[in-house]
């Protein structure tokens, strides 16, 4: 299994969106990297939800429940989507902030290139969010 981080504007896609929706397609990345860790997905990958912009913030954790296809938002062949679901909402959300003052969470992608829309997680970096979450 590996871990993820995705990465949405709340007000244009939120976690409660995808709470309400119960799962969605993951589409519109235009990013060639962000695109390739789309096509690493597998199912049963577990990913971060982030609220970017103001709230910069992990929500929750999103399951990937269908692997990498054409993307429904354009005719180029060189996008993909994902499906995902719900898993569960962090009892605390965790911030940029949070993870920033984490000393072991100073290599993290979201620290080293936080614009990237979607990243890997490490094990030990899924971990440690999770323990900070008190889920």
């Amino acid at each position: 299994m590996k871990y993820w981080l995705m990465k949405s504007e709340p007000n244009t896609y939120g976690w409660e969106n995808l709470l309400s929706d119960g799962e969605t397609f993951w589409d519109g990345v235009r990013n060639y990297q962000a695109r390739n860790c789309m096509r690493d997905m597998k199912v049963g990958d577990l990913a971060f939800f982030y609220h970017s912009v103001k709230e910069r913030r992990i929500m929750g954790v999103a399951k990937i429940i269908k692997e990498a296809y054409q993307d429904p938002s354009t005719k180029e062949e060189a996008w993909v989507a994902v499906d995902i679901e719900p898993v569960y909402e962090f009892k605390k959300k965790i911030s940029l902030d949070d993870i920033k003052a984490h000393a072991q969470l100073s290599e993290m992608v979201l620290v080293k290139n936080s614009r990237l829309s979607v990243q890997p997680v490490t094990e030990l970096e899924f971990a440690l969010i999770e323990e900070m979450s008190n889920n």
